[in-house]
């Protein structure tokens, strides 16, 4: 029979090959660059927020080089409806005046500081930006397609923009002095005008950018699926325009899938769509063989869906 010290042991014992398990995974991302898109209900729930930080300050102690995109959608529109100040989005971007842009930076600001807290208060160094700070992101005005009157033509919606240019010194320089980035996603433009951008899009720009060795989004599903509704756990980026022009991947899921491809042709190495409602999923995709998701590469072998998956992370 078992005493109690032996069964202490034992445990003691499972979490020496747990740490053992991930050692293969640290030694191969010890010194990379990961952009971690941080956003819906993992920047909500409370102990979602605490295991992010603990992640995220896990991550730097063992070499890797955290950067921190986030978004604020819901709590922007949260704080116009208290304000009075009606919400309208084309195409899923919400219309952006300038009384909508003070908004917006007033509230990613607050969020920016609370992450940046989080992480700090948890044994982390982290720096709170705005793509404004030292030309972090260049931006241009948004040219938008949509349908208005009955007729399909170009439509002004206000100051929201796309990436110019990422200027990655920044970062970079950061990242040199052991600090963890933290990325509000609003840009500068030419004029010195400010842009609100989607957080996807800087998140894989900054991937781009900074040739991350992965880009990884954080949702509130559990990866993309298949026209069965299975999750498809690694996908190439042949099958996914493939599945985007079959109508399996819709909707929400449409600008995700399109800005981890992007990545990958612009110099991204893996890109990675999470379920960000399960606790530590940041480790659990990167130190474990299954992960949490859908991992987006360039191309994959051929073979089963398990086995693609095995092969794509032993590369």
């Amino acid at each position: 029979m078992a005493t109690r010290s032996d069964i202490q042991m034992q445990k003691l014992i499972a979490k020496a090959e747990v740490l053992l398990d991930a050692l293969p995974y640290i030694r191969r991302y010890s010194g990379k660059t990961m952009v971690i898109k941080y956003g819906g209900h993992a920047m909500a729930a409370e102990d979602l927020k605490e295991s992010f930080a603990q992640d995220i300050v896990l991550l730097k102690f063992v070499g890797i080089n955290p950067v921190i995109v986030h978004g604020g959608g819901p709590q922007i529109g949260q704080l116009l409806a208290q304000l009075g100040i009606e919400s309208q989005f084309v195409r899923g971007m919400r219309v952006t005046d300038a009384q909508t842009m003070d908004v917006v930076e007033m509230v990613l600001g607050k969020i920016n500081k609370e992450i940046v807290s989080l992480i700090n208060r948890h044994g982390g160094r982290a720096v709170g930006l705005s793509g404004k700070d030292g030309e972090l992101i260049l931006a241009r005005k948004l040219s938008v397609e949509a349908e208005e009157g009955g007729k399909i033509g170009k439509v002004d919606i206000g100051l929201v923009g796309e990436v110019r240019a990422i200027n990655p010194m920044v970062i970079e320089a950061l990242d040199r002095s052991d600090f963890i980035p933290v990325i509000a996603p609003v840009g500068v433009g030419e004029r010195g005008e400010t842009y609100n951008i989607n957080a996807d899009l800087v998140a894989g720009e900054m991937s781009e950018a900074l040739r991350a060795e992965k880009l990884m989004l954080l949702t509130d599903v559990d990866g993309i699926h298949d026209a069965d509704g299975n999750v498809i756990s690694t996908l190439d980026i042949e099958r996914a325009t493939q599945l985007i022009r079959d109508g399996v991947i819709s909707a929400g899921m449409i600008p995700k899938v399109e800005c981890c491809i992007e990545a990958l042709r612009g110099g991204a190495r893996k890109t990675h769509i999470i379920d960000g409602r399960v606790r530590h999923s940041v480790l659990l995709e990167i130190f474990t063989r299954e992960g949490v998701g859908t991992e987006v590469v360039r191309e994959t072998t051929r073979g089963s869906v398990a086995k693609k998956r095995v092969d794509a992370r032993r590369a």
